[in-house]
């Protein structure tokens, strides 16, 4: 998978650098394209930004640099093209499936007032938000989204690692232990210990619902 990402302010990506992800893509199973914006500006001072029409406080992210951006690394429009928005659909694991079909991802990042309509109505297939909150723009959303993305390429993590986890089949994850046995006066859970496999998917069935019945009655509700 390609995942190209727009943004003003390309630094704050070194955490896709690091951990699994710097691995996956050392290892080319995973491209991640990082593009500054700014590159794009025909302004001679480069800007990207200015006021908006009507007033109001902040500004606007121009069309102008967005566009060229993405016309040359998407010319033919091969891409879903995302862009990260309160106003877009709440992000669910049921959004990252969706989006796997895609062999290039384009995630484009707004900042201070957000973007020109315009780039939405030309450009953009969809919009995406991670929450009902404000941030101060696009790119912690388009490092949640690429690294929920990432997990699901061949070769990232261990295919076992996805088998029985948070949100798989509407339920949370059972809790996990490891060494010690014994930590601060709590102990391991002996089924854990016993070696019965049976009785341990059976614990950990009933573990996974009664925690999302407690914490997230609702996705049990789900079909």
């Amino acid at each position: 998978m390609k995942i190209d990402i727009l943004t003003l302010f390309p630094e704050m990506f070194a955490p896709l650098s690091a951990s699994i992800l710097g691995r996956a893509q050392k290892e080319n199973k995973l491209e991640i394209s990082i593009v500054n914006i700014r590159d794009f500006s025909e302004d001679k001072h480069m800007r990207c930004d200015d006021y908006p029409f009507g007033g109001g406080a902040g500004m606007v992210m121009t069309p102008q640099p967005i566009g060229s951006a993405i016309d040359a690394l998407d010319p033919k429009h091969e891409a879903r093209r995302i862009y990260l928005s309160p106003k877009g659909e709440t992000f669910r694991q049921q959004k990252v499936y969706e989006l796997l079909q895609y062999e290039h991802i384009l995630l484009l990042c707004g900042h201070y007032e957000g973007i020109d309509q315009r780039v939405i109505d030309l450009f953009i297939d969809e919009e995406i938000s991670i929450g009902d909150y404000v941030l101060t723009g696009g790119e912690l959303p388009a490092m949640v989204v690429t690294d929920c993305l990432a997990r699901y390429v061949d070769g990232v993590i261990s295919t076992s690692s996805l088998v029985q986890e948070s949100f798989s089949e509407n339920m949370l994850e059972y809790p996990q232990y490891t060494r010690p046995v014994e930590y601060r006066g709590r102990t391991v859970p002996e089924v854990l210990r016993s070696g019965n496999h049976a009785k341990i998917d059976e614990w950990r069935r009933t573990q996974a619902q009664n925690l999302t019945r407690e914490k997230r009655p609702d996705l049990l509700e789900k079909d």
